[in-house]
């Protein structure tokens, strides 16, 4: 049986939002190009099963997530280009790693929030 390794360690302290400056329109444009990236049910998942994996082969995501390799491979080169994820290689596989902890964080609120958003809509039309 596989054990579930720890969630990396969130992101260091930062100063509340309502505290920071309102973004600009070049940064609101990069936190946009982080939020499309991240916009892929694929990718999503293959981020859950990193957090759940840890180091996990690209052949062992590609299982674990039902798709071929080429594919899972291709979706996890968009992650690696935006520096969140890290590369590497044993032998003959590449091995894969969230090196952002951020991602966990925001991975757990954004189920946090489709479960609350679930929750509502049922008991809304109940």
């Amino acid at each position: 049986m596989t054990q579930i390794p720890a969630l990396p360690p969130f992101c260091p302290p930062k100063a509340p939002l309502a505290e920071r400056p309102l973004l600009s329109g070049p940064k609101a444009a990069e936190l946009a190009r982080i939020f499309d990236v991240l916009a892929s049910d694929t990718r999503l998942r293959l981020l859950h099963a990193l957090l759940r994996e840890g180091d996990p082969c690209m052949s062992d995501l590609a299982s674990a997530v039902g798709m071929k390799p080429q594919a899972v491979s291709n979706q996890l080169r968009r992650l690696v280009d935006m520096g969140i994820l890290d590369t590497r290689r044993h032998g003959n596989h590449v091995h894969y790693r969230i090196v952002d902890t951020c991602v966990a964080k925001l991975l757990y609120h954004g189920l946090c929030l489709n479960e609350e958003a679930q929750a509502h809509t049922h008991a809304s039309a109940g």
